[in-house]
């Protein structure tokens, strides 16, 4: 069945670094694996892509000189927030690896909690605690 909604899912997101083996070595440590795909090679990369988490999305660092020439310099207006399991941890974790704070810890509501950090390349990072993903985690393990 064909599905009518015009977006359908996270496909990829792209982040932008001047250094793609500093940026390498960062994210595999924050994403706590290797990335699958490398090119030209992973001498000389780039373009470099992770898949990550529990729907494996798939996230690229991308060399700088890539970007959309309209692209402003600095962190954009739009945040990405991973649902992780312990915000104030996961900050912490992140700010002790050279990240620095873009938004502090914030309190959305029942089970809705916020933060975003800078990468060491400028890209905002946001992390979230977030009930409906692990709702929406829950129900489709049932199925």
């Amino acid at each position: 069945m064909e599905s009518t909604a015009m977006l359908r899912g996270m496909a990829n997101v792209s982040l932008w670094a001047d250094d793609l083996k500093e940026a390498r070595t960062w994210y595999t440590r924050v994403f706590g694996t290797e990335p699958y795909f490398q090119r030209p090679d992973t001498d000389n990369p780039f373009y470099i892509e992770f898949r990550v988490g529990d729907y494996q999305h798939e996230v690229g660092i991308v060399s700088k000189k890539f970007m959309p020439k309209v692209a402003t310099p600095g962190p954009g207006g739009a945040i990405l927030y991973w649902h992780v399991d312990d915000v104030k941890k996961t900050m912490a974790g992140l700010l002790a690896i050279g990240a620095k704070e873009y938004e502090p810890i914030t309190k959305r509501g029942e089970g809705f909690i916020t933060a975003s950090v800078l990468d060491p390349f400028g890209n905002v990072l946001g992390i979230m605690y977030n009930r409906h993903y692990l709702e929406m985690l829950s129900s489709l393990k049932e199925k």
